[in-house]
């Protein structure tokens, strides 16, 4: 015995516990989720090896199905693949704190979709929409069909009665008279303008998706609010003696405020995009064409729509229309399939993918007035899209702001740091029990590092986003470098003009 340990105490031998969570049993090789057995001593309880752990993943999704963006957070060598039939067939939440990597998450797998080739053609058949409402993504998509307010052309003609209720009225006064006219005036305009047959023409009403002018209703409104009779008779004395008689129609006066309001629109040229020549010019087809990315012969699988130049007070309605235009062709492109072979069983062979970047802005947790018609339009999507071939990605840094009924239909979530305690507790609710503590982690994630849940994958994973190929213009604007350059001349001129277009 060493003389340095003859008066040491009598070593003991220590009892460890281990607390773990069964998520599953490799059989013959393969991973099963659940477990039918569990080791207990004195059967031999020792970590997976990496192996192990790739054949968890990489085994559990076949070739054809496999989508794969990202790696296991723990161990890099490890690829985490996802089933992308039920990664895009159902609705999909990205969430994150402001700085996360919500944006280039997003952009990696937008990217790695419209990569992915079954043959050796050079466009896929991948067709996202994007809502971009910080213009960051021209970047990260620099051969995308690009639509900004200077070059969109978006019928106000299309709009169903309660967007364009929304748009031209004062809804909160509730003016039954202002309502009246103008529903009136757009269904006589449309059927002034229908060149079809007369019984066609005889069941257009206020909803039909058909041409209107707007200055015509304008007219209308305008008449009808300086309207004057004449009685039939004339005065017999007096100084207007000879002259007809005339009275006030029932209507004179009372519609002022909603002439100002029409007129403040018609004229306002920040909304060109929505009331001007091009969108009373363009066709219904021309409008799905651009939207959908059958722009001028160049095809595209990406349409992204800067929002940035849309006044924020028309933002809910240019967003509504847009969305309900989507699932419209969902249903009616399902209805031509359907009447060619009534045994087809693929709804839609050119399914749609919407993503809304900020979603919060467009479907927020809210009852207002003005986010009325984006979040039906969304809402309906997300409860019945996917019958069409329409499914959504929202991507949102408050996930308890965004509308409930969306968020409740999401079956895939990329949930990156979050520090709000509110939103912790919406993914801590995804998760099982025994899954709990990963929320935990939340908080310190690192950039591009998020916990993903769902029925894509064959069980939660906290991973590391792939950096995306071309990063969309979302990085911080660095003040303290900037700040301590010389002082910079601005144009006041140059900023005049384009804050007056």
């Amino acid at each position: 015995m060493d003389k340095t340990h003859q008066n040491a105490p009598f070593c003991q031998l220590k009892d460890y516990i281990i607390e773990a969570f069964p998520l599953g049993i490799l059989r013959d090789g393969k991973f099963e989720r659940g477990g039918d057995a569990l080791a207990i001593p004195p059967k031999e309880v020792k970590p997976a090896t990496i192996e192990e752990i790739k054949k968890i993943y990489q085994d559990s999704i076949s070739r054809k199905e496999r989508f794969c963006f990202a790696k296991l957070s723990s161990n890099k060598n490890v690829e985490v693949p996802i089933n992308g039939n039920k990664f895009f067939n159902k609705h999909i939440a990205i969430v994150g704190s402001t700085g996360s990597g919500k944006s280039h998450t997003l952009t990696t797998i937008i990217q790695k979709a419209m990569s992915e080739k079954d043959g050796s053609f050079s466009l896929n058949n991948s067709h996202i929409i994007l809502f971009d409402i910080h213009s960051e993504y021209k970047t990260a998509f620099p051969d995308a069909n690009f639509i900004n307010t200077a070059n969109l052309a978006l019928p106000y003609w299309l709009l169903n009665s309660e967007e364009l209720e929304e748009f031209f009225l004062d809804t909160e006064a509730n003016d039954h008279n202002q309502r009246y006219i103008f529903k009136e005036s757009i269904v006589d305009n449309r059927k002034a303008n229908f060149k079809g047959a007369p019984e066609e023409k005889n069941r257009i009403h206020y909803d039909s998706p058909l041409f209107f002018d707007i200055h015509a209703v304008l007219k209308s409104a305008t008449d009808k609010n300086t309207e004057v009779i004449d009685t039939g008779e004339v005065y017999a004395s007096g100084e207007k003696k000879g002259q007809p008689k005339t009275v006030q129609g029932s209507l004179y006066g009372k519609l002022t405020n909603f002439v100002n309001r029409l007129e403040n629109k018609v004229n306002d040229s920040r909304l060109d995009f929505l009331l001007g020549e091009r969108a009373k010019t363009i066709t219904f087809e021309r409008t799905l064409e651009t939207l959908l990315g059958y722009s001028d012969g160049k095809n595209s699988n990406i349409t992204v729509i800067d929002l940035s130049g849309v006044p924020f007070e028309v933002l809910s309605i240019t967003v509504s229309l847009i969305s309900r235009l989507i699932f419209e062709y969902g249903y009616f492109y399902k209805r031509i399939r359907g009447a060619k072979n009534p045994d087809e069983k693929i709804n839609n062979d050119i399914p749609i993918l919407l993503v809304y970047e900020e979603a919060h802005k467009y479907v927020p947790n809210s009852e207002l007035s003005k986010y009325r018609s984006s979040k039906k339009s969304i809402e309906r999507i997300a409860k019945e899209g996917r019958k069409y071939g329409v499914t959504l990605l929202l991507a949102s840094q408050r996930l308890s702001e965004i509308s409930e009924t969306i968020f409740s239909q999401c079956n895939n979530f990329i949930a990156m740091r979050l520090t709000n305690p509110v939103d912790q507790g919406y993914v801590k609710k995804l998760l099982p029990d025994t899954l709990g503590s990963l929320v935990d982690q939340m908080t310190s994630f690192k950039q591009g590092e998020a916990l993903l849940v769902g029925e894509s994958i064959v069980l939660p994973s906290v991973i590391q986003m792939d950096r995306c190929d071309k990063e969309p213009s979302s990085n911080d604007i660095p003040y303290w470098e900037l700040w301590k350059e010389e002082w910079k001349a601005l144009d006041f001129n140059a900023l005049k003009s384009e804050w007056h277009k």
